[in-house]
């Protein structure tokens, strides 16, 4: 039987997880999750693929997302008021426009410092209409400032394959916030989320969309904020290569909003034809 072994939501796009026992999961994901972005004086985005320090900054947002709080150890904490409400400003994701809420120059100054180069904090707006991309039906869906999809799903026996496989060349395993997942299955074989089409837990619905294509921030230790060298994108090359790059998780829409808990029961509604 397959259970829900881990939630996270990530508030702040490229930084840590809130680590939950429950997440009310909205059309564009676990509650909170991707809704900040931190930007350059240019509206472009920040990433750990450039800027590797932002693993260290820890947000935790109050449960109906009115107050938040930034956290980085050897620094002060910075604590504010969010703002859903003030003026509009460009920002960029990917090349693609939109349009986010600045936070203020409290919490800037705050990124900025820890960070090392000048940077602001922005909101999602209400009207946020982003729309992602979808191979199943009801989807595509939505998503805040992720990548793409709303729900990046992983099986923790795909963690334990590729440390073993890293352990046969004599490296040592990595831990699952390499992989930056919002929902950690526990019960399923190696790599078995990649024939799942569309699944439920707790009260929510998922639909598949597309698998989750690995890039360097999987090279970044979350504990030290630096890039460790090429694993594990040299391991997985050798075994998860598929096209348009390496493939190690799934990615989902949210098709019924609910509420989902650590432990509730994984049941897959369908499965692509291969995984019959």
């Amino acid at each position: 039987m397959a259970r829900v072994a881990g939630l996270f939501s990530y508030p702040v796009k490229g930084c840590a997880p809130m680590v939950l026992a429950d997440a009310v999961v909205t059309a564009a994901g676990l509650a909170h999750d991707r809704s900040f972005m931190v930007v350059g004086e240019d509206g472009v985005f920040r990433s750990q693929r450039r800027d590797p320090r932002l693993a260290l900054i820890r947000p935790t947002v109050s449960g109906e997302g009115s107050r938040m709080t930034l956290a980085a150890d050897g620094t002060g904490d910075v604590v504010f008021d969010v703002d859903a409400s003030g003026p509009r400003r460009a920002v960029e994701l990917f090349g693609v426009p939109m349009r986010g809420i600045d936070q203020g120059d409290d919490a800037a100054d705050w990124l900025s410092a820890v960070l090392g180069v000048a940077s602001r904090l922005v909101r999602v707006p209400p009207e946020h209409a982003r729309v992602t991309d979808g191979k199943t039906p009801g989807t595509p869906g939505t998503s805040g400032f992720a990548d793409s999809s709303a729900i990046h799903l992983l099986s923790a026996a795909s963690v334990r394959g590729l440390a073993r496989r890293l352990g046969e060349r004599g490296l040592p395993g990595l831990p699952v916030n390499r992989f930056r997942p919002n929902i950690l299955v526990e019960g399923w074989e190696e790599h078995q989320e990649d024939g799942v089409r569309g699944f439920s837990a707790g009260s929510a619905e998922f639909g598949y969309t597309k698998p989750a294509i690995r890039c360097a921030v999987t090279t970044v230790d979350q504990h030290a904020g630096v890039r460790k060298g090429p694993e594990p994108l040299r391991t997985l090359a050798t075994y998860r290569r598929i096209e348009g790059g390496v493939a190690f998780g799934t990615k989902f829409a949210v098709l019924r909003q609910g509420k989902v808990s650590v432990g509730d029961e994984l049941i897959v509604s369908d499965r692509s034809a291969q995984s019959r």
